[in-house]
């Protein structure tokens, strides 16, 4: 109007009508550009690990900012030792990631805590299909997926074939066929006869914190007891106390005072040959296929009474209830579960790849790979650590436990303190509902 008063004309406000439509009609067009061109850039928190497995995220986090446009990753790596505490203190203070990576057994907790959002509707049929089921039983909480892997861990007995040969030891071909208890002890007696100083068994001692929990839960499991009442998980009491339990325990006590057991205080024990036979994880395989090559053997566990048992969970990645985009985060999940990618975390930290189509292709875990045993046993035999929000309590309290075991007490007082320590952090938390 005022532009028509000023020309008295009529022509005018025509052509500003025109041009007000011409610069509606860009400014339409330059929104929608933008539109297109937005990028979402999200926060990823993971643990610093290994070398190679810290620069192989890091390359993996490049190449997916590279391959597309629209999200974009901001990657931090905190340091493992005190990742939790680090956590929780970000989460106290309202300071959390996007995305968010963390040791498999502590999904209970943060989801109790109200950290992580349910994935499983962002999983497509095809992946998690592809997935192995130790991956999805780790992440699943109450009925909902929290978290994905992309892969997991391996536990078993490492020997020398040329040993247990010339001792005329029976070979355990599968998982199914592993030495029973007292078959395992008479091995440890025989092994023991013909030692120097009768230490023919490392179970790293040398190792602290959750390695306890890791390798020695699965032979209590194994004898038909537990950690907690898997039902509800409300009580310890009668499952870590049982007498399947403390027959396990005992087992392994009586190992160590029996002088069996390796203090293994320079990591050495197994790979120069001053015991014969490595309780231990999948990271060991490199260095002791060094060591002995055709030689070396994978084991399953003993089996204490109801069947060999195993391990397993590791890191793994969940989305935050931060995350305002969580199809975006996604994105950057299904783009690690990638076979290439999944391969190439895999051979950074020597894990079990999370999914089949990458064990498929994997020269170590495939069909006729050295590790294939660690495969079966977490299609059948693992068992996860506890899912409840109590596991770090109950974890704490089993590493106390075996360290007082280890070093000569009694086993039942000592488990029956457990759980009454267990038992009340449960109730103190009103039975982490």
């Amino acid at each position: 109007m005022l532009i028509y008063n000023m020309t008295k004309g009529i022509l005018c406000p025509l052509v500003f009508v025109i041009s007000v439509l011409c610069v509606a009609a860009c400014d339409s067009s330059n929104d929608k550009s933008t539109e297109k061109s937005k990028v979402t850039t999200l926060v990823v928190w993971a643990h610093a690990g290994q070398p190679e497995e810290r620069k192989t995220l890091e390359k993996q986090v490049k190449r997916f900012n590279n391959v597309q446009g629209q999200v974009q990753i901001k990657l931090t790596i905190l340091p493992e030792g005190s990742y939790n505490a680090q956590i929780q203190a970000a989460a106290l203070a309202g300071d959390f990631p996007d995305i968010l990576e963390f040791d498999g057994p502590y999904i209970y907790s943060y989801v109790w805590q109200g950290h992580l959002i349910p994935i499983e509707k962002l999983i497509s049929e095809e992946t998690r299909k592809d997935l192995l089921p130790s991956i999805i039983q780790q992440g699943t909480y109450q009925g909902h997926i929290y978290s994905i892997g992309t892969f997991d861990s391996g536990l078993g007995l490492y020997g020398r074939r040329s040993i247990l040969e010339q001792a005329e030891i029976r070979i355990p071909e599968t998982v199914e066929d592993a030495w029973s208890i007292e078959e395992f002890e008479r091995i440890l007696q025989i092994l023991a006869e013909g030692d120097e100083d009768h230490a023919i068994l490392d179970l790293k001692l040398n190792y602290r914190g959750e390695w306890y929990t890791y390798a020695f839960s699965p032979v209590i499991q194994s004898a038909g007891g537990d950690l907690i009442d898997r039902v509800n998980y409300q009580t310890a009491d009668g499952f870590l106390n049982s007498d399947a339990a403390v027959f396990a325990m005992q087992k392994l006590q009586s190992w160590i005072t029996n002088e069996y057991v390796d203090p293994n205080l320079d990591e050495a024990a197994f790979v120069n040959g001053r015991v014969a036979l490595s309780w231990a994880g999948h990271w060991e395989y490199t260095r002791y296929a060094e060591a002995f090559s055709d030689d070396l053997l994978i084991l399953p566990l003993p089996d204490f009474g109801k069947g060999s048992r195993s391990a397993q969970g590791s890191w793994n990645w969940g989305i935050t209830k931060k995350c305002s985009d969580s199809r975006a985060a996604f994105k950057f999940l299904e783009f690690l579960l990638q076979p290439e990618e999944v391969l190439a975390m895999a051979n950074a930290n020597g894990a079990v790849p999370a999914t089949y189509t990458a064990i498929k292709a994997s020269p170590l875990y495939g069909e006729n790979g050295p590790l294939k045993l660690f495969v079966r046993q977490l299609e059948s035999v693992t068992v996860p650590r506890p899912q409840t929000p109590a596991y770090p309590v109950i974890t704490s309290v089993f590493q106390d436990a075996f360290d007082d075991i280890r070093n000569g007490a009694v086993v039942k007082t000592t488990l029956d303190q457990a759980v009454t320590v267990i038992d009340q952090d449960i109730q103190d938390n009103k039975g982490y509902q």
